[in-house]
């Protein structure tokens, strides 16, 4: 079993001195033990809104609540020790205004004790990334395919094909980091525009179906170990190993032994 070497705390500063030094890892993760595995490995943990497909079964992330965001996102800081712990601010969470935004971000500041918070959009939320990153709140953004715009985007497709779209994304990537964002997650994009929004910008931007060009790559974890029904449909998602596989044939071989009389036997027994 690879286990990760010790290493101190990943912070914010370190986090941003990473870009042109090494490739930044960023996984998700939504539990205690998962974060446990990850810790180390990975340089961010983010606790995504993709809970809401991945952990409740939806078809997007926008029924996932700031209560739903504080309870995984406290479970994730408990089990990490090294890895920077990230938690996105939900739909709804900051939509409605800069106020908004900071009140959430505060509470998931103090009750999950993350150490950033990640939001959606470009130039339309750079007063809530001021307005955070001036309370001392570090802030991750996320432009290209948003998922909290599944509908208006008409669901999850390639964004930054033409040639305003990709201007528009450079534009917002500029916008983001002059409101104070540390980083920036770039999704769905043209590896081409992906090269040109890093080498633009004096952050870190992490990548996910965004080319190799980016200063680190995320995936959802469930995505990578294939803890999933089926293979993910999005093109980006690498499948390192189909964990599924091994939880069926485990409870299959399981449920054979009970209903045989096999299981316990006298070594298992009191």
């Amino acid at each position: 079993m690879m286990q990760a070497k010790a290493q101190p705390k990943i912070t914010v500063p370190k986090l941003q001195a990473m870009k042109n030094e090494k490739k930044l890892v960023m996984l998700t993760a939504y539990d205690h033990t998962m974060a446990s595995l990850l810790d180390g490995h990975a340089d961010i943990l983010l606790v995504g809104d993709t809970l809401g497909c991945v952990v409740q079964g939806e078809e997007t992330t926008l029924g996932v609540t700031l209560e739903q965001m504080s309870y995984h996102a406290a479970m994730v800081r408990q089990g990490a020790q090294c890895s920077l712990v990230v938690a996105d601010l939900p739909f709804g969470s900051y939509q409605q205004g800069e106020n908004g935004a900071l009140e959430a971000a505060i509470r998931l500041i103090k009750e999950a004790k993350v150490s950033a918070v990640k939001l959606e959009g470009g130039s339309e939320v750079c007063g809530s990334i001021a307005k955070m990153t001036h309370a001392g709140i570090p802030v991750m953004a996320h432009i290209g395919l948003t998922p909290q715009s599944y509908h208006a985007m008409g669901g999850n497709k390639v964004q930054g094909k033409s040639s305003s779209s990709a201007q528009k994304l450079l534009a917002d990537a500029k916008a983001v980091e002059s409101a104070g964002a540390f980083a920036l997650v770039l999704e769905a994009i043209p590896a081409d525009l992906a090269r040109e929004i890093t080498e633009a910008l004096s952050i870190p931007t992490i990548g996910i179906g965004a080319g190799s060009a980016c200063d680190g790559q995320v995936l959802v974890i469930n995505d990578l170990i294939g803890l999933n029904q089926s293979e993910a449909p999005m093109r980006f998602n690498k499948e390192y190993c189909a964990v599924r596989n091994l939880i069926q044939d485990a409870v299959g071989a399981f449920a054979k032994d009970v209903r045989e009389g096999a299981f316990p036997d006298e070594s298992y027994s009191y």
